[in-house]
């Protein structure tokens, strides 16, 4: 497989960013200039803005219809939904997703590419001096993310960087649902690719605020769930609910045992001994559990078998074919 890098997408997805978009495309093709032969192209999403994103970036494209495109959503679908179309639409060897808040800086790109050239597959931005609040985001972060590598098995420490370089074969077979945008390093690795991190510039906002709070913490430990199942089960479900099942059922035939025991030797009658009501409730719930594992089986066939849909609606493509 030829290793070059030929080209590169730059994915932006965007929110209410008016302000900050002009400087965006000013910074990536400086950083760019700073790469020639290396063609690129820049992939605004716009995720359902109310200011004038959408139209800044229809301005940017005819201003720089050779290396500008744009995607405009007809509502908010979520970042994930944001890059996955971005992702989607991109034609270069490596993909390179990035915030458009000015916090990440374009020149960065150059080291990521680097570092991929050294034989990894996805090379993911650490934050190490990150400009944010200690106590409502640094402090959080660092948790999640000794969490989240303890989960996954993929040290990182940083997964909630959105700059990133992804090799276009890697990134072609990751699915993007809900919001796991911030676990691709660890879906990639779970696919076999390998992963890198390398410490990036952040940056003070300069302009807006912040998309995120602490109330995400929610969202994210349940999405960490969903990796972990996606990653250790996503195609033998049997496997984590057919054990509980295997268990609950042991659970309930020792009840049922001791149940018979008391009632043979003591004379304590069934209906009024307590291991009765705990063999049933194992039993049926050991039943329960492996009827979901075969249920899972059978929804994890027909993913598998079916074609997949996209999680987000366009209303306009502007630029490329």
């Amino acid at each position: 497989m030829d290793r070059a890098i030929n080209s590169l997408s730059i994915v932006v997805p965007v929110f209410n960013e008016e302000e900050s978009l002009g400087s965006v495309h000013a910074e990536i093709s400086a950083a760019m200039r700073a790469l020639p032969g290396l063609r690129h192209e820049i992939i605004f999403v716009d995720d359902g803005s109310t200011d004038r994103s959408a139209e800044i970036c229809r301005e940017l494209h005819a201003a720089d219809p050779e290396h500008v495109r744009a995607i405009i959503f007809r509502r908010n679908f979520g970042q994930t939904a944001a890059m996955a179309a971005g992702f989607d639409a991109a034609t270069g060897d490596v993909i390179v997703p990035m915030d458009a808040d000015l916090q990440n800086d374009p020149e960065d790109i150059a080291r990521l590419l680097d570092k991929l050239g050294e034989g990894f597959d996805v090379v993911s931005g650490w934050r190490k001096n990150r400009q944010d609040k200690m106590f409502s985001r640094r402090l959080p972060s660092v948790l999640a993310n000794g969490l989240i590598s303890w989960i996954t098995g993929v040290p990182l420490h940083d997964y909630g960087c959105t700059l990133k370089a992804y090799r276009r074969e890697v990134a072609e077979h990751i699915s993007f649902y809900g919001e796991l945008h911030r676990f691709l390093p660890a879906l990639a690795s779970w696919a076999g690719a390998k992963v890198a991190e390398l410490p990036v510039n952040h940056r003070s906002r300069r302009f807006g605020v912040s998309k995120y709070g602490i109330g995400r913490t929610v969202r994210v430990v349940l999405d960490l769930i969903t990796v972990k199942f996606l990653m250790s089960y996503s195609t033998k479900p049997m496997q984590v609910f057919g054990k509980w099942g295997i268990f609950s059922l042991l659970v309930g035939f020792v009840a049922g045992l001791i149940t018979v025991f008391e009632k043979l030797v003591d004379g304590l009658s069934v209906n009024r001994n307590g291991w009765t009501l705990v063999c049933l409730l194992f039993l049926l719930t050991g039943m329960q559990f492996i009827s979901m594992g075969l249920l899972g089986e059978i929804n994890v066939r027909t993913y598998y078998e079916s074609q997949k849909k996209p999680i987000y609606t366009i209303r306009e493509t502007i630029g490329g074919e």
